[in-house]
């Protein structure tokens, strides 16, 4: 008896570790992403004053998620672990509760941009994660003691989900879960150019039955009782249906305020966004003048989009003159104005490269990872389909191997 409830003791405890080693492990994918949610937590709680930690706090505390449902998997410190988990998802149950109550407009990030939950969701989630720990606590008696390989196995993970937080704060996430994703189609592109995407054909089918010498058509939701008889099917085209796919928008606003939206919906345009022009250091000024400069040379067509009014950007202009010495007349002829909550979407990285291509999203780079002379000449040449689908599967694989890998250690080791 002794066995079977350690046994289930420790499959409750596989389960809200599973759960918070996912939810911490998406979060830590996309920091900044995470940093906007605690934003918005700050805000709900009245405590703005708190935001300028909101990065940090995005950070330790997908960390401290992950590094617990690793503990919670691989059972280690159990009497520690347990009363770390009971006091989180007590934490974490008051907040869903004042969701619920107050229903502000905004969403859980339980598991950041990957899954959206509504407060009543949420709410329940907790209650059952709440309810999961309770069975893989109580009693306290009766946790067990882990096995010596297991240290092995958590150090392990621990040293990769470091490593993965290093990495996501240097670069973009691996797999991109917003709406500006590889393949994503500007709503401009239609509008100035009248691309749209190609319709798929919509068929509906129409049953035939016979009853006393007469025939009548009937449709799928609506077929006659056993008295009448099959006779046939014949299936007729009823319309057009779009494919689905993800419409976004990308304001380009000149300096007299006028939308060049259309200036993103050629062939090659390599877009730099800064989302924080304010707080970038000139020294990266300077190298996005470089590469918007590269980029042009390769017949791309270079943008630079600014989360600034214009007044602002002529600002941010004159203190890179006088403060860098730099001949900002390249960057000003490429400059143009957009919105704080679409560049930050767009790119994580602030002062990062979007490609588009007719319109269509190829694919993104950070900061810290902007093609060289040499990528961007092959890039210039390389057919965009042939982009598209290498950078979109390659962050894919990828995570899916750290999360195989992980969960191998755990369970396995």
């Amino acid at each position: 008896m002794n066995a079977v409830l350690e046994r289930t003791k420790r499959f409750c405890g596989y389960l809200v570790g599973i759960a918070f080693f996912v939810s911490g492990i998406l979060k830590l994918m996309d920091p900044v992403g995470t940093g906007l949610i605690v934003e918005e937590y700050y805000r709900f709680l009245h405590l703005d004053f708190l935001s300028f930690s909101s990065g940090v706090a995005a950070i330790a505390l997908s960390l401290t998620e992950t590094i617990l449902g690793a503990a919670l998997i691989t059972g280690l410190w159990r009497r520690t672990v347990a009363v770390a988990m009971l006091a989180v998802m007590g934490f974490f149950t008051l907040i869903s509760i004042a969701l619920l109550i107050f229903n502000p407009p905004m969403d859980c990030g339980c598991f950041g941009e990957a899954v959206h939950l509504t407060h009543l969701q949420t709410f329940i989630k907790n209650l059952v994660l709440s309810a999961l720990c309770c069975a893989s606590f109580f009693p306290f008696s009766a946790l067990g003691t882990p096995k010596k390989r297991k240290y092995v196995a958590f150090s392990l993970v621990t040293a990769g989900v470091v490593t993965f937080a290093v990495y996501s704060v240097m670069y973009l996430p691996l797999v991109d879960f917003t709406d500006y994703t590889a393949s994503a189609r500007l709503e401009a592109s239609e509008r100035h150019y009248g691309r749209s995407v190609a319709p798929e054909e919509e068929y509906e089918a129409v049953f035939i039955y016979e009853k006393n010498g007469r025939t009548r058509e009937f449709s799928l939701d609506d077929l006659p009782d056993s008295t009448w008889t099959y006779v046939s099917t014949e299936v007729s085209e009823v319309g057009k249906r779009r494919t689905e796919e993800s419409v976004v928008s990308l304001p380009v606003i000149d300096r007299s305020g006028e939308y060049h939206d259309e200036l993103a919906t050629g062939e090659k345009v390599m877009v730099v966004s800064v989302y924080a022009p304010e707080s970038m250091p000139l020294w990266k000024w300077a190298a996005v003048d470089r590469y918007l400069r590269n980029v042009e040379e390769n017949g791309f067509s270079p943008l630079l989009l600014v989360a600034a009014s214009p007044e602002t950007t002529d600002v941010i202009m004159d203190r890179i003159r006088n403060q860098r010495n730099m001949d900002t007349g390249f960057l000003e002829s490429v400059l143009y104005s957009s919105d704080y909550k679409t560049l930050i979407t767009l790119n994580r990285s602030n002062g990062g490269a979007t490609l588009f291509n007719d319109g269509f999203l190829l694919r993104k780079w950070s900061f810290h990872a902007l093609p060289g002379p040499g990528r961007t000449v092959e890039l210039s040449s390389e057919d965009p389909t042939e982009t598209l689908l290498s950078y979109s599967t390659v962050g894919t694989l990828s995570f899916q191997a750290i999360l195989l890998y992980s969960f191998a250690v755990m369970l396995l080791l």
